[in-house]
């Protein structure tokens, strides 16, 4: 393969709110970490083990907007975008973060979705995907 590849995807639960810093002109950056789980059993002690990895994400300008807005501690998102590493020096010492700049993003829950389905409701519906028997279907 000639080119190179930076891409990452991840599945993950916001670790805390979105924190949002804005420039003139109009644009904003956004940042916020994701939190990703491992699980596995150890095999020695039957024990069931979970690791869990943390993420720091930046999202930009109209999407770093969407995300302040609909997203909150502990909803769960998928994210596709591509590392990047700062440095800087603090206190005469180099420091390193590495981010995950993301340019695509897919809501799989929110909060307030999750309240919103936990909310007793008076009518019931059967679920999308599920057909309703009919004896007069011609086959």
């Amino acid at each position: 393969m000639a080119g190179t590849l930076n891409k990452v995807m991840l599945i993950g639960h916001l670790g805390d709110e979105v924190k949002m810093h804005y420039f003139d002109g109009g644009n904003s950056i956004g940042r916020f970490p994701i939190a990703t789980n491992e699980t596995y059993t150890n095999k020695q002690t039957g024990e069931k083990v979970t690791n869990t990895e943390w993420h720091n994400v930046v999202v930009r300008n109209k999407l770093a907007e969407i995300c302040e807005k609909y997203l909150s501690k502990g909803d769960k998102i998928y994210c596709e975008g591509r590392l990047k590493t700062r440095q800087w020096e603090q206190d005469g010492q180099k420091r390193y973060a590495t981010e995950i700049h993301v340019v695509d993003m897919t809501f799989l829950t929110t909060k307030k979705e999750t309240v919103k389905q936990e909310a007793p409701t008076e009518k019931t519906e059967a679920p999308a995907n599920q057909v309703e028997e009919n004896d007069d279907l011609p086959f």
